[in-house]
C-alpha cells in the first residue's frame, strides 16, 4: 500500500461494496471520504421529498459503515461543488480524487468542468464505472455510431464478453487527517420540519441502506424471481423486486443483481424449469433498458429537453395546466389513471403498468407535454432516476424510433379490466368508488343511476365525470398529428426552396414558460389521499433553471430528423447519418477507456420495446386477445422502477 492521500467523492454510490473508487482509494493509501450537497447546482432537477428522504437515510447508513471500518463521512452543504473539493484537498494535501461516473446531463457537464478545473491546480481526477455494465462509448454499431433502438443496443451487449466480478468491501480505511468545515446530516437540510410528519410514514414500508438493498435482493431472487414472468402483470408491489432506489442511489450495484439472477438462471436451466428461465431473461431485459436509459442520455445528451425524433418538435403540445393539476391529483374521472396517481402523490411509488398507464393518458389523452411529466415523476418518485423517466416519457410519446406508435391510444377502461380486474386497486386508492361493483368499478360512468345510487357514487360530486370523452381524446390525437405531418412538411418544403422561413416550434414555448413544479401546502402533516393536497404549480420562467447546453463533447443536433419516427429503424437499430446526431464518433477514440467495474441498476421507467398493434392499424383501443397478447409480450419489462420499461421490482 502506498502512502498517497485520496478525496472519495461520492455520489449516487452509497455504499461500500463493490464500489471501485472507494476500493481503489483504499488500496493506495488513506482516503478522506466526502460527500457534498450542492442544492444550487441541481437546478430544475433539485429532487423531491420523498427522493430527499432516501437519500437522507442512505448517507445516515453509509456513514455508520464508513465508521466501523474506520474512516468518517465528511459531509458538506455548498454552494460549489468545485470550492468544497478544493477545501478537502487544501485541508488534507491530497494528490487525487477518485469518483464513480454518472451519465446524465447535469451530471456530465459539471464533472467535466470540474475535472479541468482540478487538473489546472495539479489534481488528478480518476473516475471509475460504478453504475453500469458496459459504458456508453463501448457499445456501437459496425461502423462506430451509436444505436438508437433498444433490440439493437441490447442484442449488442448481450454478445460481448463481459466479467461480472464484483469487488469486495474493504477490510479497514486508513483515514486522511484533515479538518474541513462540516455538516451533520440535519445540517444538509435534506428535510424540512414540515415534510418530517410526512416522512415518517415511509420507514414503515422502505428501508433505505446499502445492507438493506442485499436483503432485498436476496429476497426477490429467492422468492419471487421464479414466477415474475406471471406475477409481473399483478399492479401491486409484491409483484416487483422494489430494488429501483437503491439501484438509483447505488446502494447496490447493477453488476451484482446481474450475477445474482444469471446465477439462477444457470441453475433452472439444468433443472429444465422453464418458467424460471423466461422470468430471468425478462428481468434482465429490465436491466437492460436502465443500461441503455444511460446510454440514450450520453450519446443524446439533449433528451432531457426535446424528443429524440425531430418531427416531434412540431406536435402542438396542450399546456393546460388546468388539465395537469387534474390529472396529478388522480381528478380525471378515469378510476385506474386516477388511482395511480394518487398512489403516487401518497407514497412516491407506483407499478411499472400503472405508470405506462397514467403518462400514456397525459400524452395522449389531454396532449400534455411529456417534459411536464417527466418532472413531475422526478418531484414525486421514491426511486426519481433523471435517465430512465427521460426513456419513459419519450418511449410513451412516441419520441423515440422504436417508441410507442404516437397514434396507440389505449382505453384506461380496456386496461383496467386487464390489470386491475377485479378492482380490488381502485377500490383501495378510491375509497369514494369502494362500492362499485367489479362490473362498472372501470368505467362507473356507463352504470345505470341505480347501481350509483347504491354505491353511493355521485357522479361530478363526490367522483368526477370523465375529464374527456374517449371519441373526442381520439380525434384530438388525430387533428394534433394531422397538424404535426403539416408543419414538418412545410418546414421542409422551406428548407428545400431555400427560403428564411421559421417554423414555430411549439415545444419551446412549453419549455420556457413552464415545467411545471408541485409544492405541497404548508400544513401537509402526514401522506394522505386526499387530491387536495397540492397546489397548482406555478409558472416560472425555466430559462433560469435550465440546464447549460456546454457539453464536453461536441452534438451536432440539429442532424436529429426521421421522417417516420415510429416506423422506420426499428429492425435496422442504428440511426443514418442523416437522421440522428450523437457523440458516437467523436468518442470512437475513447473506447479504451472502459473501467474494470460496473454496476446494474434497476430502471424507474421501464419502457417495453414495442406496443403497436399487430396489423399497425392506428387509434385502437387494444381489446382483442390478440393485442391482450402483443402488450404482453412487448410490454413485459416491469422493472421495478417506472414505466413499463425501468425496473421498479
Amino acid at each position: 500500500m502506498s502512502s498517497g492521500k485520496t478525496i472519495v467523492w461520492f455520489r449516487r454510490d452509497l455504499r461500500i461494496e463493490d464500489n471501485p473508487a472507494l476500493a481503489a482509494a483504499a488500496r493506495d493509501g488513506s482516503v478522506f471520504p466526502v460527500y457534498i450537497w450542492c442544492p444550487e447546482e441541481e437546478g430544475q432537477f433539485y429532487p423531491g421529498r420523498v427522493s430527499r428522504w432516501w437519500l437522507k437515510q442512505s448517507l445516515s447508513h453509509l456513514e455508520q459503515s464508513l465508521k466501523s471500518l474506520g474512516a468518517e463521512l465528511v459531509m458538506i452543504k455548498t454552494q460549489s461543488t468545485l470550492s468544497a473539493l478544493l477545501d478537502c484537498i487544501k485541508a488534507t494535501e491530497a494528490t487525487k480524487v477518485v469518483v464513480n461516473r454518472l451519465y446524465d446531463p447535469v451530471s456530465l457537464v459539471r464533472d467535466h468542468s470540474i475535472e479541468e478545473k482540478l487538473a489546472e491546480v495539479g489534481i488528478s481526477v480518476q473516475s471509475y464505472n460504478g453504475d453500469l455494465l458496459y459504458e456508453p462509448w463501448e457499445i456501437y454499431d459496425d461502423e462506430g455510431r451509436a444505436f438508437s433502438t433498444f433490440d439493437a443496443y441490447w442484442d449488442k451487449c448481450l454478445n460481448m464478453q463481459m466479467e461480472p466480478v464484483s469487488l469486495l468491501p474493504p477490510w479497514r480505511l486508513m483515514p486522511a487527517a484533515g479538518t474541513v468545515e462540516r455538516c451533520t446530516i440535519e445540517g444538509l437540510g435534506l428535510e424540512n420540519e414540515l415534510e418530517k410528519s410526512s416522512n415518517a410514514l415511509l420507514g414503515r414500508g422502505c428501508s433505505p441502506g446499502w445492507s438493506n438493498a442485499d436483503k432485498a435482493l436476496t429476497e426477490f431472487v429467492e422468492q419471487n424471481l421464479f414466477d415474475y414472468s406471471k406475477s409481473r402483470f399483478k399492479v401491486g408491489a409484491s409483484s416487483t423486486s422494489l430494488l429501483s432506489p437503491y439501484l438509483h442511489f447505488g446502494e447496490i450495484s447493477v453488476r451484482k443483481v446481474f450475477r445474482c439472477v444469471r446465477m439462477k438462471q444457470i441453475l433452472w436451466r439444468r433443472e429444465w424449469k422453464s418458467q424460471g428461465e423466461e422470468s430471468v431473461n425478462l428481468f434482465l431485459k429490465a436491466i437492460g433498458l436502465r443500461e441503455y436509459s444511460r446510454y440514450l442520455c450520453f450519446n443524446y445528451p439533449f433528451t432531457h429537453e426535446r424528443s429524440l425524433l425531430r418531427n416531434m418538435k412540431y406536435f402542438p403540445w396542450n399546456a393546460d395546466a388546468n388539465h395537469f393539476k387534474v390529472w396529478r391529483q388522480g381528478r380525471t374521472g378515469y378510476p385506474l389513471v386516477d388511482a395511480g396517481m394518487r398512489e403516487l402523490w401518497a407514497t412516491g411509488w407506483i407499478h411499472n403498468r400503472i405508470r405506462v398507464i397514467v403518462s400514456s393518458f397525459a400524452v395522449k389523452f389531454l396532449l400534455l407535454p411529456w417534459k411536464w411529466g417527466m418532472k413531475y415523476f422526478w418531484d414525486t418518485l421514491l426511486d426519481a432516476d433523471l435517465e430512465c423517466d427521460i426513456l419513459g416519457w419519450q418511449y410513451i410519446s412516441g419520441s423515440l424510433p422504436d417508441g410507442q406508435e404516437l397514434e396507440q391510444l389505449d382505453c384506461p377502461q380496456i386496461q383496467g379490466s386487464k390489470f386491475d380486474s377485479e378492482g380490488e386497486y381502485v377500490r383501495q386508492w378510491l375509497p369514494e368508488l369502494a362500492r362499485m361493483p367489479i362490473e362498472w368499478i372501470h368505467h362507473p360512468w356507463d352504470a345505470p343511476l341505480t347501481v350509483l345510487k347504491a354505491a353511493g357514487v355521485e357522479l361530478g360530486l363526490n367522483y368526477p365525470k370523465p375529464i374527456i370523452d374517449i371519441d373526442k381524446a381520439r380525434e384530438h390525437l388525430r387533428k394534433a398529428i394531422f397538424k404535426m405531418w403539416e408543419m414538418e412538411a412545410a418546414a421542409k418544403s422551406a428548407t428545400s426552396d431555400q427560403m428564411n422561413e421559421d417554423v414555430f416550434d411549439n415545444s419551446d414555448s412549453i419549455k420556457t414558460s413552464a415545467i411545471l413544479k408541485v409544492i405541497p401546502k404548508e400544513k401537509s402533516s402526514c401522506l394522505t389521499y386526499s387530491s387536495n393536497d397540492q397546489r397548482v404549480p406555478s409558472f416560472q420562467n425555466c430559462n433560469n433553471g435550465l440546464l447549460p447546453r456546454k457539453r464536453p463533447l461536441p452534438v451536432d443536433e440539429e442532424k436529429l430528423h426521421m421522417d417516420k419516427p415510429n416506423k422506420q429503424n426499428k429492425e435496422a437499430g442504428t440511426s443514418g447519418r442523416e437522421d440522428l446526431c450523437s457523440t458516437a464518433e467523436s468518442l470512437a477514440s475513447k473506447r479504451q477507456k472502459s473501467t474494470s467495474s460496473t454496476s446494474t441498476s434497476i430502471i424507474s421507467f421501464t419502457v417495453p420495446q414495442y406496443c403497436s398493434s399487430s396489423d399497425g392499424r392506428p387509434f385502437q383501443d387494444h381489446e382483442s386477445s390478440n393485442l391482450n397478447l402483443t402488450w404482453h409480450e412487448k410490454i413485459d419489462l416491469e422493472q421495478t422502477s417506472n414505466k413499463n420499461g425501468v425496473l421498479r421490482q
